[in-house]
């Protein structure tokens, strides 16, 4: 039997980061359970009401936050608040697809435009790695605004 799988990130600043792979992925942010939002409204703001009438004191507020697929196919990605600053590389990290299917100039031409859009966005850009044919395809080596390293591949 297979399983699903939640990615999490260990954050600072959990609403920010969400908010950045949000727009990196094209995910959402949940509503809270039970409230309906209706089309247009914030889901954070509604996150904030919510915890407030949980009686959440204000400085625990953004302790966790989570994006989904809207389309239900991508993993639940969830960030949780850690005081300590990230230490080392990371072990595991994100392939974010920018280019499924190019190749060549036409392949990197596409992911340093993702890149661009990513850098607008809070990412910072490490290192590009061209094509080696036959075994490397190329990408860029990218980190999230608290140095999450991840892949435009």
């Amino acid at each position: 039997m297979s399983r699903n799988v939640q990615v999490t990130f260990d954050a600072h600043d959990p609403r920010a980061l969400s908010s950045f792979w949000r727009d990196v992925l094209g995910y959402v942010h949940p509503g809270p359970p039970g409230v309906e939002i209706p089309a247009g409204s914030d889901p954070l703001a509604a996150w904030d009401e919510f915890l407030a009438r949980l009686g959440v004191p204000e400085d625990q507020r953004n302790s966790r936050s989570a994006i989904e697929d809207p389309d239900g196919d991508g993993p639940r990605i969830f960030f949780q608040q850690v005081p300590e600053d990230k230490a080392g590389k990371n072990r595991v990290h994100l392939d974010v697809r920018a280019a499924p299917g190019l190749q060549g100039e036409e392949r990197m031409a596409a992911l340093e435009a993702e890149c661009e859009r990513l850098v607008a966005l809070g990412g910072n850009r490490l290192q590009r790695h061209d094509p080696q044919p036959p075994m490397a395809a190329g990408h860029i080596v990218m980190a999230d605004p608290e140095g999450n390293e991840f892949c435009l591949d």
